[in-house]
């Protein structure tokens, strides 16, 4: 196993930074580069010590002051040898350490390979270490926390309860398949099925929270949507706090999607500013309108504009039209409410669970649309340390346990054999074996952590 390298910090100007060594030579590559004003080995240091001196060129000049900390295995975050070195935060003498390091025989880190090793390691399960990154992004409370459940093992521990309840059926079934002879009694109905729907319930529990979490965790993929000159850009500028998107009183000025993320109340939005919807002839446009189409269907949320001083429009018709066919919920935002109103609100129909009016005069306009994307997304806060599934891969594994166990409940009901019935459950295992990372193949690993950040 090699010793790894890597910049931990923001590569930037700072107080400190801090280049990370984990690896079976990583106290031994520090002290290449490093001497310690109390003449001390590092090597030698109890675990969780810090040691003031100086980094030094290859040639003994110095190079920086700084303070290495020391780890012990397997009591680090790795479960290897570490060594963290602080030197001075700047951008120059950041990079010459991390190339000392290197000269000393260090090698440089992969994109999560620090993670990696602590999960190859026995240190957290994958569901664990794809939280690391969760804990990073976190952009709100509700993400951080929901990050440090899953970080401290909720989901693990969720996922683990359900997989040794049906790793307990599957084996009482094998051995009355097995040994016949020993007179184990089949597992009746009253027994077995209450087991396998309580187990079932579980799954059902953790993918219809997913959504929620998602939205909550990672943010609202909201689209901003309407005819020409509406005053989308106008709503997108208010929601952004600064002029994101051009207003002008030219129809057509958005010809590609426009996107921001920003914070509403508790709820994290990522908004696209699309361009109008309409029939033209630009090709330029009508790329754009293409975009804006493709945005709808990706989003969680649709925000339809219409202009309060204007009736309504062929045009607006067809963003009705073309919203009612969304499988998303809509929310219908009359704009410009502080010039005279024109707009027939009765013709937008029914396809809008909320109607809210914004002008950039009003100052209640923002705390109004929160409050209505709170009641069509129906967003519950997340119980304190809830098991949250965190992406795709996690909700796919799920599904596929889900479905291996639907499939052994329609085979007993059915009348088939246990055999067949345990092959369902046995398979139901083998999901959640690769979702904790205890049976996961090599490209699966590969893929959790191909999206860490060097240094982690």
């Amino acid at each position: 196993m090699t010793t790894i390298a890597a910049i931990a910090t923001p590569l930037g100007v700072g107080g400190i930074s801090v280049i990370r060594l984990s690896g079976p030579e990583a106290l031994q590559v520090a002290g290449r580069c490093f001497r310690p004003f109390n003449g001390e080995d590092l090597a030698a240091k109890p675990a969780y010590t810090a040691c003031y001196g100086r980094f030094l060129h290859s040639d003994g000049s110095v190079l920086d002051d700084g303070v290495v900390l020391v780890y012990h295995a397997p009591h680090s975050y790795t479960g290897e040898d570490v060594a963290e070195l602080s030197c001075h935060g700047g951008v120059y003498v950041t990079r010459q350490l991390l190339r000392r390091c290197l000269e000393c025989g260090a090698v440089a880190a992969q994109p999560g390979e620090f993670t990696r090793r602590a999960f190859l390691n026995g240190k957290m399960d994958l569901t664990q270490a794809e939280s690391v990154m969760e804990v990073i992004g976190a952009q709100n409370q509700q993400s951080l926390r929901t990050a440090r459940a899953q970080m401290e093992g909720a989901l693990y521990r969720q996922v683990v309860e359900c997989k040794d309840a049906l790793l307990e059926l599957c084996a009482y079934l094998s051995a009355w398949a097995d040994y016949p002879e020993e007179d184990i009694p089949a597992l009746e109905e009253s027994s077995l099925l209450p087991n396998m729907k309580e187990i079932n319930t579980k799954f059902s529990k953790l993918l219809e929270n997913y959504d929620n979490g998602r939205m909550l965790t990672q943010g609202i993929r909201t689209a901003i949507v309407g005819k020409p000159n509406v005053g989308k850009s106008t709503l997108m500028n208010l929601f952004s706090g600064y002029q994101r998107s051009i207003v002008t009183d030219i129809a057509g000025t958005t010809r590609d999607v426009v996107e921001e993320q920003v914070q509403l109340g508790d709820l994290q939005l990522l908004l696209s500013d699309t361009a109008g919807i309409r029939e033209t002839e630009d090709a330029v446009e009508q790329i754009g309108v293409h975009f804006a189409q493709e945005r709808i269907q990706q989003s969680d949320l649709i925000l339809a504009v219409f202009d309060a001083s204007r009736p309504f429009s062929s045009e607006d018709r067809r963003i009705v039209e073309e919203v009612s066919k969304q499988p998303v919920p809509a929310i219908a935002v009359i704009h410009k409410t502080d010039l005279p109103a024109v707009l027939n609100e009765t013709e937008l129909g029914q396809g809008f669970q909320q109607v809210v009016h914004t002008s950039v005069e009003n100052t209640q306009s923002l705390d109004l649309l929160q409050q209505a994307i709170q009641q069509v997304l129906h967003l519950v806060q997340l119980e304190e340390g809830a098991a949250v599934l965190a992406n795709e891969r996690q909700r796919s594994c799920v599904i596929r346990a889900k479905d291996h166990l639907s499939q052994a409940i329609a085979a007993f009901q059915a009348g088939y054999t246990l055999d067949a019935v345990t092959v369902d459950l046995t398979d139901g295992v083998s999901a959640l074996l690769e979702l904790t990372g205890e049976k996961a193949s090599d490209a699966v690993v590969d893929e959790v952590f191909r999206n860490f950040c060097v240094g982690k």
